[in-house]
């Protein structure tokens, strides 16, 4: 018998906005409600009474005006997220040091180093355990083809120089 996986689904919790305002079955008048719309709410509410001397001769329509614009940013999505994500984003994209992290330091380039390395030619190797016979034609004359066609060579006249050459 073997054993059986499990799988599960999270749709609901993705579907539905992230709400304030609703707990079991009681929710608040006209909720519950978005972060954005409790923003606006507070926000609003706020101004309107600070400034009230100033829109007080306008009537109820500043009011219908701060209730309406409570409704539309219900929805609001900034690049597909909600309003206080995007703006955590930003701020955390505005703090961040311009090169960057590694880890949690921040990142700095290498200082220039030099690569020191030596490298040496050496002639081609007969295939161990091979007859004559077997090996064929080109592979046995191209060493020995090489090293005609080098003689003259810069790199044969390079190596003549530092003491390293081949005697021909």
């Amino acid at each position: 018998m073997s054993p059986q996986g499990v799988a599960r689904t999270y749709t609901n919790a993705r579907r539905h906005p992230w709400v304030l305002g609703k707990l079991g079955d009681w929710a608040m008048p006209f909720g519950p409600y978005t972060p954005a719309q409790l923003v606006v709410l507070g926000g609003g509410a706020f101004v309107l009474i600070k400034t009230f001397a100033f829109w007080s001769w306008a009537g109820p329509i500043p009011v219908v005006l701060w209730l309406g614009s409570v409704w539309a940013v219900r929805g609001a999505q900034i690049a597909g997220q909600n309003p206080f994500t995007a703006i955590a984003g930003m701020l955390a994209l505005l703090s961040r040091h311009p090169a960057g992290r590694v880890g949690t330091r921040i990142a700095k380039d290498k200082p220039p180093s030099h690569l020191w390395c030596r490298f040496t030619i050496a002639p081609a190797l007969e295939p161990v355990g091979a007859q004559a016979s077997e090996v064929p034609d080109a592979v046995r004359t191209a060493p020995a083809a090489a090293a005609v066609a080098a003689e003259g060579s810069g790199l044969s006249r390079l190596l003549a120089g530092a003491g390293r050459g081949t005697e021909g």
